[in-house]
């Protein structure tokens, strides 16, 4: 369906977001160890706040083309959330955290289910699915990202695409930089 543009998009957003998450100067390990995801807790995850901070929102203007102003971030039933607002339109970043992989999976089947699940957004996390709107829910360990789009106009950004196409560079822009607990 638009999954040519969404290549070219995930392309260009993957490139912008490893330099955007290049930006701490930290080396990347040479070996890595495997441990259990960590539970949700009574304050939000630093992975679950990066997506709100002010890093993620100079990513987004860059790739978009336009820069949001971002309403403060929430956490409410262990799901951190934020608005990026434009003058014509905006979408919503969320991440929910749970505790389990049951849980998780849980979760992510029930937004398919509420949302309308159309089709598997490849190349995403652990698991992601476009919705019925053009939004995009990833699962990654313990968390589910949702990219709200049912705010933004049919055609959005500097050059316009279709918000559909919006919601796939974000979540891969997101995704990009989104390791550990």
């Amino acid at each position: 369906m638009f999954a040519p543009v969404l290549v070219g998009a995930a392309l260009v957003a993957g490139a912008l977001g490893a330099a955007a998450c290049g930006s701490s100067g930290g080396a990347a390990p040479s070996t890595f160890t495997t441990r259990a995801p960590l539970p949700a807790g009574a304050e939000p995850s630093n992975i679950s706040k990066m997506v709100c901070a002010k890093e993620a929102q100079q990513s987004v203007a860059r790739t978009l083309g336009v820069t949001a102003v971002v309403a403060e971030p929430t956490w409410v039933d262990h799901v951190y959330s934020c608005r990026f607002a434009y003058p014509n339109g905006s979408f919503a970043l969320s991440v929910k955290e749970l505790s389990s992989w049951a849980g998780t999976y849980a979760y992510f089947d029930s937004l398919g289910k509420k949302l309308g699940r159309t089709s598997t957004a490849n190349g995403l996390g652990q698991g992601a699915f476009v919705t019925s709107n053009g939004s995009i829910v990833v699962r990654k360990d313990w968390k589910v990202l949702l990219v709200d789009i049912s705010g933004l106009p049919p055609r959005f950004g500097v050059p316009p695409t279709t918000a559909a196409d919006d919601a796939f560079t974000v979540a891969d822009l997101i995704m990009g930089c989104w390791s550990g607990d």
